[in-house]
């Protein structure tokens, strides 16, 4: 029962995609912190490489820039890190994408592409590295997928993004099909599902003080989700405390979600 045991995680290594911005980021820092070999894959190499840099001051953080919307993409990363690596510990499935457009005008690029970052990737990324998933998993500490949904898909969005929404809903019960399937080889599936974070998906509302306001006065918490809220969940469920926890999806939201369930 000691906290270092319970809740630590050094040693492990973790794949974090989307890892160069935002909650991704926020995500990455906290496992560099705590001793945590961590790979993160961006699209943009620059903004990639330079927050593999940045926290590198803190630990181990290695950059390998993909695009993981493509298949070419998503293979080029997995040949990458298995270069690199034969074992994953805890896979972070956190890159995703977002589009807006009135219905009637709604685009059908606007859903191929959310839903193919959004869902597809995700679930190919993880078939991808079951191998080294399952390479040093036991009953005790198993392998780790984190699935990045949303409160947008729990609650019904006030925007028109549409596409984001039935793609997070559609991840958070591809986590749980997952986890029955991968159970039985020692790999835990779950999800966490953001609230308002300061992220850049999030920045153009977070950046007018009146809609700020609004957001953090409606939120039963009062206020929006910091780095450590996102960073401390994922650990417990990367932790030997969160090894009994497998196929949920967690609200980080400061409870917005439960006002309109």
């Amino acid at each position: 029962m000691d906290l270092t045991k319970l809740f630590g995680v050094a040693g492990k290594v973790a794949i974090v995609t989307g890892g160069s911005r935002g909650i991704g980021e926020m995500i990455a820092e906290g496992l560099v912190t705590n001793g945590v070999r961590t790979y993160i894959t961006a699209r943009k190499a620059d903004a990639c490489d330079a927050t593999a840099e940045r926290l590198s001051a803190i630990g181990e953080c290695i950059s390998i820039p993909a695009d993981m919307s493509s298949a070419e993409g998503l293979a080029a990363f997995v040949g990458a890190f298995r270069e690199r690596e034969d074992q994953l510990d805890i896979l972070v499935n956190n890159a995703g994408a977002a589009w807006g457009a009135p219905m009637g005008e709604f685009p059908e690029i606007g859903f191929d592409k959310v839903m193919d970052i959004n869902v597809k990737a995700p679930y190919m990324l993880t078939q991808a590295l079951l191998e080294p998933l399952t390479a040093a998993a036991t009953s005790d500490d198993p392998g780790r997928v984190i699935m990045t949904g949303s409160i947008d898909g729990i609650r019904v969005p006030v925007g028109d993004n549409f596409s984001y929404s039935a793609s997070k809903a559609g991840i958070h019960m591809l986590a749980r099909h997952m986890a029955k399937f991968l159970t039985g080889r020692n790999i835990t599936v779950n999800c966490i599902a953001p609230g308002p974070f300061e992220s850049q998906m999030m920045a153009y509302m977070l950046e007018d003080e009146k809609i700020r306001a609004s957001i953090e006065r409606t939120n039963p918490r009062g206020r929006i989700g910091t780095p450590e809220d996102v960073a401390g969940t994922v650990i417990w469920l990367a932790s030997r405390a969160g090894a009994y926890i497998n196929g949920v999806t967690i609200p980080i939201d400061g409870g917005i979600s439960m006002l309109n369930a």
